[in-house]
């Protein structure tokens, strides 16, 4: 198994990198977690990775730090979860929200991510809750609400109707939200921010 690439950034987007290794150009697969820990990053850069080996594919998943890989793994370890959705839920919410999410069962924080309906937020909380205590998380503190998360997640939608992808229209908010002093921007808000990022 490929534990970790180290190489030159050569291509990057909220979803995937590409790094070069000696000439060959490995393909990886990223949460949207990780790309805004490498977002400014260029030159030579070391990714911690996962190896999903299919009958038709080997892809990599990559990961900018050992909490985001963990809980990766504890994500497809899940019924029903495969990479792609574990990609997903890692680029809707950060490690420390996931995890204050699961430990406060907090059903609503995470059926506010794509892809996660109320089931599969119940199995997360059941099977992540004991083993998320045991993995050492360095995202900030402060977590949103699960009406802040609502809000999120309702803005998202609004801008996918107006032509964004889902992947840029969640980079796009996350930008804005870290730019606030006010966390809780209203939908609204959250909108018009992100579109006027989006036109620079």
């Amino acid at each position: 198994m490929i534990s970790h690439i180290r190489g030159k950034l050569v291509h990057k987007s909220p979803t995937e990198i590409v790094i070069d290794v000696n000439g060959v150009g490995y393909q990886v697969n990223i949460p949207l977690s990780t790309f805004e820990k490498i977002d400014k990053l260029d030159g030579e850069v070391n990714i911690l990775t996962y190896m999903h080996v299919r009958e038709d594919a080997m892809i990599l998943y990559g990961f900018a730090t050992e909490a985001e890989r963990d809980i990766f793994k504890m994500l497809i370890s899940i019924s029903g979860i495969g990479p792609k959705i574990a990609q997903g839920i890692l680029s809707g919410i950060n490690t420390n929200e996931l995890r204050e999410a699961v430990l406060m069962n907090n059903i609503e924080a995470l059926t506010s991510i794509s892809g996660v309906g109320r089931k599969t937020a119940e199995r997360i909380i059941l099977e992540l809750k004991n083993k998320l205590g045991k993995v050492e998380i360095t995202e900030p503190a402060i977590t949103p609400t699960s009406i802040q998360l609502k809000a999120r997640a309702e803005a998202v939608i609004a801008l996918m109707s107006l032509g964004f992808n889902r992947t840029s229209a969640e980079q796009a908010l996350r930008t804005v939200l870290s730019e606030s002093s006010n966390k809780e921007l209203s939908v609204e808000e959250m909108i018009k921010r992100a579109l006027h990022h989006s036109s620079k």
